[in-house]
């Protein structure tokens, strides 16, 4: 039901220093997508999709993320290169320019809000420069009734503005586009770069510091699903390791694909009111829920039309590899009423290990949960990236190291804490090789990972003999149903058992080379957890 046409209120932007503008407010998804097409900005695709390109820049700028350094941030924030200072005053005379920049023009503006639960939720307002922008942020956060929209007050404000360009030598940026939270005046500002998940990723990292800060509660780079007795899962892992394909489990609903909390409550939240997809290579087959989610209303990011129509070809990336779509999360069917969940009871560390090193399925203790969690770990495989002709490891702290204004050891001793005080199973799933590293071994079958997953989210697992990974000591178990036991433990599935091993004492090493950068900040417990070699 679309009841947008009772959305009349007026509102001013004097107070954000924004003059004159033709204020374009709270518009439908179907008003915002027709304005896009008229301008020129998008074209609808076979579906009813509108399909957009954001321009330069196709993903995100982790070089050009900067926080505000004030009284609030300057001693908790890891600063670093991942969390870049940046001076108050040079924020001042840049939001100045912004705002001057965005006065006279038509805007988008939208008022919404993010985090499920009523306890944890933060107002947000968009303001944007682009039709399309502002039905990116309709899809992914939560909307507003019309009794919440007559009583709103804004907490936070984003403003993105992709047509204003810095100057490096007197905006203090590295280069014309930027991403800076302040977190004294609540603002995220954005400029220079059209792509979307700028501004999903700037209200996330601005809630993975408030929420542990202010709330006691660990926000997380995760999907999470719910199943039939109300037992919550939680799938953390990088692009690529099935975060969104193993959370998309027909016996289980979906609360979120990609960002929640974890409150002292013991309730797992969303912070977002839709999912972020990648599309590349998507077909009906391998991801139904996303592929049947692109429709009116959905976006999608820098993908290519098959010539002559208006058809997405989805192996196309001569744009991007990082084609997208988004959509409100009720464009999929099996999903939590709420979007919360209550009584966590098992944690899935997804990896997709191209050394072919790791077990398919290992229980952590909590202190190899921890450093894992730390860790990140996942590889790349050859030919993935431009001079990659081997596997590389790629490690992101806490599954999501971009997006984490703390050092990670604090959301590492929340996640023990959580984990102890609820009974929680944690799990490392190996969805990469098997048999050897890429090139020699083969990739885990899909329906083996989803056997296991299934098994550990039953108890199927509890009652069954493990032994201990001779360098990671992780626990492996020796059967599973539905799947083979020669498989379970990696060295068995390997021709030259040697090689693993030699192989296996490599990993460990760039795995402990990795966290040299956390140990003077880790507890006991947490060092314990680390592979011996």
């Amino acid at each position: 039901m679309d009841n947008y046409a009772l959305f009349t209120k007026s509102i001013s932007l004097k107070n954000l220093g924004i003059e004159n503008a033709k204020i374009q407010y709270q518009l439908s998804p179907n008003e915002l997508h027709e304005i896009a097409i008229q301008s020129g900005q998008g074209k609808e695709n076979s579906t009813g999709a509108l399909a957009i390109n954001t321009g330069e820049f196709t993903g995100r700028s982790p070089q050009d993320r900067f926080i505000v350094k004030d009284s609030i941030t300057e001693d908790k924030v890891w600063w670093g290169n991942v969390n870049i200072p940046f001076e108050p005053t040079a924020f001042e005379a840049l939001y100045k320019k912004v705002t001057a920049y965005l006065s006279n023009k038509e805007i988008f503006v939208r008022d919404a809000y993010v985090c499920a639960d009523a306890n944890y939720r933060l107002n947000v307002r968009v303001v944007t420069e682009t039709a399309w922008a502002n039905l990116f942020c309709h899809n992914m956060f939560l909307r507003l009734t019309q009794e919440e929209l007559e009583n709103f007050t804004p907490e936070w404000t984003v403003i993105c503005a992709p047509g204003f360009v810095a100057d490096p030598t007197t905006d203090g940026t590295r280069q014309g586009n930027f991403a800076i939270l302040d977190f004294t005046k609540k603002i995220a500002l954005i400029g220079g770069t059209g792509y979307t998940g700028e501004m999903k990723k700037g209200v996330f990292s601005a809630l993975n510091f408030i929420l542990p800060v202010f709330k006691n509660t660990l926000p997380m780079h995760c999907s999470a699903n719910v199943g039939a007795d109300d037992d919550t899962a939680i799938f953390f892992g990088l692009s690529g390791t099935g975060k969104t394909t193993l959370s998309a489990d027909p016996a289980r609903k979906l609360i979120g694909d990609d960002e929640h909390g974890w409150t002292e409550e013991n309730t797992v939240f969303n912070f977002e009111g839709g999912c972020y997809a990648k599309v590349i290579n998507l077909t009906e087959e391998n991801e139904p829920d996303i592929f049947r989610a692109i429709k009116k209303g959905a976006i999608l990011e820098n993908v290519v039309f098959k010539t002559g129509t208006n058809v997405v070809d989805f192996e196309n990336i001569s744009i991007t590899q990082n084609t997208r779509v988004s959509y409100p999360i009720d464009h999929i069917e099996n999903i939590q009423p709420g979007s919360i969940g209550k009584n966590p009871k098992n944690i899935f560390f997804l990896t997709a290990d191209a050394y072919g090193i790791l077990p398919p399925i290992s229980k952590l203790t909590a202190g190899q949960a921890a450093y894992h969690f730390i860790s990140g770990y996942t590889a790349k495989v050859a030919g993935t990236e431009a001079g990659v002709t081997e596997p590389q490891p790629n490690f992101s702290a806490c599954f999501g190291a971009p997006f984490m204004p703390l050092h990670p050891t604090k959301y590492a001793e929340m996640l023990s804490k959580k984990m102890k005080d609820a009974n929680v199973k944690v799990w490392l799933i190996n969805t990469g090789w098997t048999g050897g590293a890429y090139g020699t071994g083969s990739r885990m079958k899909l329906k083996f990972t989803r056997a296991m997953i299934t098994a550990a989210l039953k108890g199927e697992l509890d009652s069954v003999e493990f032994t201990n990974h001779d360098v990671f000591g992780i626990a492996i178990p020796q059967s599973c149903p539905n799947v083979p036991n020669e498989i379970l433990n990696p060295r068995n599935t390997w021709e030259d058992k040697d090689l693993y091993d030699k192989k296996a004492v490599e990993l460990a090493k760039k795995f402990n080379a990795n966290f040299d950068k956390f140990k003077d900040f880790a507890n006991a417990e947490i060092l314990a957890g680390a592979p011996i070699v």
